[in-house]
């Protein structure tokens, strides 16, 4: 069962974020009301600094003392919202928990730039960290909601182009099938406390643009996903996205990749994302950090 804490978030939620008709509000007055319910951040003893670089631009997230290994954090909010901003309580939390330089990225958004943009975004800043001198196996990608699944279409494109990948990735609520064709996103319409079923349908459309929603670059649910690194999966079970995660996890396993699916009950979408705030996002912080410094740790024995 949820904890008091989350429970209280999701009345919260139910309170001031379902009722938003988000696919109905353009882009740039969405961003502006997202960025201005960041919460606070603890940043402890992680450092800050900007980064624009040609077609990278993010931030990075130093903790004192850093070891070896690096994470590349990809942002969720649709594909049309949030950054580098709105995701600090989470991604600095996880730079101190597993004692790695994090560097999130701002990649493009939709609708002005729709799918493959933030992929490409997000290629470049693998590239990037590489050309700087980190091994890819000394890599981890994580994302939360879209940038989950880009995440995994970061990886997939990697993976097409014969290249290294990453040592692993960790994954919040991934957005695997833009298409909507998972039983929950109906099974869950109600029981979601932070979205409507409409803003989803329309944010897909949003990001697809003129690509099908069935494109594996889109919904990377319909890739080959064998090959793939390491996967850590999070899905709360009364979220709407909760099938595209039990679905990738399925399908990787049956195509031979290592994944730990962690089902969680009655939890926000990305609940993560609300460090401090509940003990189930310290958890799941705690488990992600254990996870990467694992995957680093094999990617660096001979």
């Amino acid at each position: 069962m949820p904890s008091i804490r989350a429970r209280l978030l999701n009345r919260y939620l139910r309170l001031v974020m379902k009722p938003m008709r988000l696919h109905e509000m353009d882009p740039e007055t969405l961003r502006a009301w997202m960025e201005k319910r960041v919460l606070p951040v603890r940043l402890g003893d992680v450092a800050l600094d900007p980064v624009e670089k040609g077609s990278v631009r993010g931030e990075w997230q130093r903790p004192n003392d850093p070891e070896p290994g690096t994470i590349l954090y990809l942002h969720g909010g649709g594909y049309v919202f949030c950054s580098v901003r709105t995701h600090r309580p989470l991604t600095t939390a996880l730079a101190r928990a597993s004692r790695r330089a994090l560097f999130s990225l701002d990649y493009r958004l939709a609708p002005e730039h729709p799918c493959p943009a933030a992929i490409e975004d997000a290629v470049a800043a693998f590239d990037w960290l590489v050309g700087e001198g980190r091994d890819p196996a000394a890599i981890v990608v994580a994302g939360d909601s879209a940038g989950g699944g880009l995440a995994l279409a970061v990886m997939l494109a990697l993976k097409a182009r014969g290249g290294p990948l990453p040592a692993g990735a960790v994954l919040y609520s991934p957005w695997t099938d833009l298409a909507a064709t998972s039983e929950s996103v109906n099974r869950n319409a109600r029981a979601d406390a932070m979205f409507q079923r409409d803003s989803i349908i329309e944010g897909a459309a949003r990001y697809a643009g003129a690509l099908d929603r069935k494109d594996p670059r889109v919904s990377p649910l319909y890739a080959d996903l064998s090959g793939l690194p390491p996967l850590l999966v999070f899905a709360s079970t009364t979220e709407m996205l909760f099938d595209d995660s039990a679905r990738l996890a399925e399908k990787a396993k049956a195509a031979g990749v290592d994944v730990d699916f962690r089902p969680r009950e009655g939890l926000a979408h990305v609940w993560p994302l609300f460090y401090p705030l509940i003990p189930e996002a310290k958890a799941s912080v705690r488990e992600s950090a254990e996870f990467i410094v694992r995957r680093l740790a094999a990617a660096a024995s001979p």
